[in-house]
């Protein structure tokens, strides 16, 4: 599985403009504080030859520095390779305490992108999708851990409720 890794320390600048920026981008990344952990100290500079920070490791390709152009750029490759619905999702648990109601299992459907995979087969606003290529869908971030783990291009089945009523279709994220 693809991940975004930003190694830092506790006071350098640019890595906390690097981790606004990705968190602004809603890129999910793991942070490794080298000076609280010398082994991951090595690790960085065996894969950057580089012992300043930040170094900034997307899906294998080292990036040296806040270095925004470089990362805009394997962050498009890699959004570009990356299964997506084109929907905005939030934790259904969330939203049917905000409304009193709904499904407390599952993905929220939000915003629906015009002509994203999602609008495809007719997601909407409201939707609660519960089961992506027969794994079942707790919260947002199982969706998007499921996603990550598909096949570009290959049809799955998406199972959502709406309006209390459970709906099947094939989709090619």
């Amino acid at each position: 599985m693809s991940e975004v890794v930003v190694y830092t320390t506790p006071t350098c600048g640019y890595c906390h403009q690097v981790k606004q920026y990705l968190t602004q981008r809603e890129i999910p990344y793991r942070e490794v504080d080298v000076a609280a952990d010398p082994q991951a100290g090595i690790e960085m500079v065996n894969l950057s030859g580089q012992r300043g920070v930040p170094v900034v490791v997307i899906d294998g390709q080292v990036v040296i520095g806040f270095n925004r152009p470089r990362i805009d750029d394997l962050l498009t490759a890699r959004s570009a390779r990356r299964p997506r619905l084109g929907v905005s999702v939030a934790d259904a648990r969330t939203m049917a305490q905000k409304h009193g109601s709904g499904p407390t299992e599952g993905a929220y459907v939000g915003k629906v992108t015009p002509l994203s995979p999602g609008d495809r087969v007719g997601l909407t606003e409201g939707d609660v999708i519960i089961a992506l290529d027969g794994r079942p869908i707790s919260n947002a971030e199982d969706l998007e851990n499921t996603l990550s783990g598909l096949v570009p291009g290959e049809e799955v089945s998406l199972v959502f409720v709406r309006a209390g009523q459970r709906n099947t279709a094939r989709v090619t994220p």
